[in-house]
């Protein structure tokens, strides 16, 4: 039967861009996706009489298309599918295949649970990168700081990380313990602002005695650029056998305890300086302020 005008129209137009792709050097599967043609026969007729590419020629290539597709089959998939995700023919993939095990046949509800979490990945895939986006935008929303602007965000750290005098227990020094590296990094960007001398820091570790203690040494001593024969006693928290302890793992590396010698005065100015960020954001006039 003859084909419509238009349709013979709108086949030799793809054909065209198909055969275009294939002299350029794609596979069949680039040209599957630049076209958004997922039909295997379709898709072999607008390239029929096209050789593939050179690059697919190689045995290296060849081979890593065989091994892919021995792995897709071993995971249940079908010709058609792995004939459409490697873009080489269906004789191919038979060839390659065919001593495998048949996939198979997955019960409904099965099928449906798979379906539904598939898409449920996907899901989770796009929330992913919209976070990373989200947070990469405001990062760069920060751009360079000012003296001012790190003195303050420092005066605000210490306030909320820092040890803090009491009337009950007086403790008129500065002393920070943290175990995030980036809030490290940032205090002692801000000691040095306030020329506090490195020589008056003095560092120590606190971590659970199972976990690897001359690792974190090591690492927190890397990270403050400082020799690991300065630091004081580490610190060991004893293991509690009925607690479930969540700080586990390479990525565990207890916390980092920093003080300034001698610093009473400074603490009593770091406390001024809180008082003063808390009496200038709540002065009544804060929303007239440019």
């Amino acid at each position: 039967m003859a084909h419509a005008p238009g349709k013979d129209a709108d086949f030799e137009g793809l054909r065209e861009r198909a055969v275009a792709l294939r002299r350029a050097g794609h596979s069949l599967r680039q040209i599957r996706d630049e076209l958004g043609i997922f039909n295997n026969d379709i898709l072999n007729q607008l390239v029929k009489g096209e050789p593939p590419p050179e690059w697919a020629k190689r045995p290296r290539a060849r081979d890593d298309l065989r091994a892919k597709a021995r792995e897709l089959r071993l995971q249940g998939w079908t010709y058609d599918q792995i004939e459409a995700e490697l873009g080489c023919s269906r004789s191919s993939v038979s060839l390659w295949v065919r001593d495998l095990p048949k996939p198979e046949r997955r019960d409904p509800i099965e099928q449906a649970k798979l379906a539904s979490r598939l898409r449920w990945e996907h899901e989770l895939a796009i929330r992913e990168e919209k976070r990373r986006e989200t947070k990469t935008a405001a990062r760069g929303e920060i751009g360079a700081l000012s003296d001012r602007e790190l003195f303050i965000a420092g005066v605000a750290l210490y306030w909320a990380e820092g040890t803090k005098d009491k009337p009950h227990a007086r403790r008129e020094r500065v002393v920070f313990v943290n175990s995030d590296p980036d809030m490290i990094r940032v205090f002692l960007a801000w000691l040095d602002l306030l020329r506090v001398e490195r020589g008056d820091v003095s560092h120590r570790v606190m971590i659970h005695e199972s976990a690897d203690v001359p690792g974190a040494e090591k690492y927190w001593a890397d990270l403050v650029g400082a020799d690991l024969d300065t630091f004081g006693k580490t610190t060991l928290k004893r293991h509690n056998p009925k607690t479930v302890r969540k700080n586990t793992g390479e990525g565990y590396r207890g916390c980092l305890v920093i003080t300034v010698r001698q610093s009473a005065e400074l603490y009593r100015r770091i406390e001024g300086w809180w008082y003063g960020i808390v009496g200038a954001a709540t002065a009544p006039d804060l929303g007239n302020r440019t």
